[in-house]
């Protein structure tokens, strides 16, 4: 990226375990790039920038992405020439099985709004973030970018996949029929500081990681986990996300998708286990084989990032004691 550029980083609410929620990191991650400054940074959300970034020249918007007028009014005006979108709404299970219509709807209609805002406006590119449910229930392991609508998606979290599948065809689209530089970056389940700790919304590490404090606390004699802790998932840390973000949009250009993750896994039950360690808790962990397990396994196949000469940095035990140090002293922390 040249110097002296305008970029958009369109994000959602703070929560890591969405794209949005690497707003913080992706804003510092841009800063690094050093002599590609940028000119302005154009976050339309209730960012707090840390104190290492406080150095760029910065707008602030409040946008409501699901209104057309405000996001084609935004794009008008400021006309950046880079967006990365990691706006979106999202939840763990629960949240996803009770609100099907609105994740399908609210996801569709924002990352449509940007999207085309950013091509009726010259923006040079950009990048959409999705998720790696887009990719079949029982697709071969490691899931490489090419086995995307080859099979059944999983159900409890259909309306969101197919969501991030229109935005991410959206972006393929445009760039086949006008010729545009758009991308995108699937990542796997991410988590970090800022997150999302609600009780029954949140993604499963966050929640883990109130569920087995809490328990701590009250000193209760075993805690309860949802399925059998048979699944197995894979984790990747905020900075590694927003890092690879930015090495993406400067380094990569292509119509498929690029997988973002670790390429490492461990069972929900293992999970459970070293959540547990870190926050002190030494009682029991009993299963509640009668709530859904999900999707058996979701690795990605990283080889692709990996050849482009991009790695993860953070290990999941480091990057979980970073989140908790996070959880127990972060005023801001969300609780939606």
């Amino acid at each position: 990226m040249p110097n002296l550029i305008r970029i958009a980083a369109i994000t959602g609410r703070v929560d890591p375990g969405s794209p949005a929620g690497c707003r913080k990191y992706l804003t510092e991650e841009i800063k690094k790039a050093g002599a590609h400054s940028p000119d302005v940074i154009l976050l339309p959300s209730d960012i707090l920038l840390p104190p290492s970034a406080q150095s760029l020249r910065r707008q602030g918007f409040m946008l409501d992405l699901c209104r057309q007028d405000a996001v084609e009014g935004f794009f008008a005006q400021e006309k950046p020439e880079y967006v990365f979108l990691a706006a979106a709404k999202v939840g763990g299970i629960v949240a996803n099985q009770t609100s099907l219509a609105d994740f399908m709807y609210d996801n569709m209609i924002l990352e449509m709004n940007v999207i085309h805002s950013a091509w009726k406006n010259g923006c040079r590119k950009l990048e959409f973030l999705g998720s790696s449910c887009i990719y079949p229930r029982m697709a071969p392991q490691p899931m490489k970018e090419s086995c995307l609508l080859t099979s059944e998606l999983e159900k409890t979290n259909e309306a969101y996949a197919l969501a991030k599948i229109s935005g991410l065809k959206y972006c393929e689209f445009l760039n086949r029929q006008y010729g545009t530089d758009y991308i995108s970056v699937m990542p796997t389940n991410l988590y970090g500081p800022n997150d999302n700790y609600h009780p029954t919304y949140s993604h499963v590490l966050p929640a883990l990681i109130r569920r087995f404090h809490e328990a701590k606390e009250q000193g209760l004699p075993y805690v309860t986990c949802w399925g059998d802790g048979s699944p197995l998932r894979e984790f990747l840390y905020v900075d590694d996300l927003a890092n690879l973000c930015v090495f993406l949009m400067n380094h990569y250009s292509g119509n498929e998708t690029v997988n973002a993750g670790t390429g490492k896994e461990l069972t929900i039950r293992e999970l459970t286990e070293l959540v547990a360690k870190v926050t002190g808790y030494n009682g029991e962990i009993r299963w509640d084989t009668t709530k859904p397990n999900g999707t058996p396994r979701k690795l990605l196949d990283v080889s692709k990032s990996a050849a482009l000469g991009w790695t993860y940095q953070t290990e999941l035990g480091d990057g979980i004691r970073l989140a908790y140090e996070d959880f127990l002293h972060n005023p801001m922390r969300a609780e939606r």
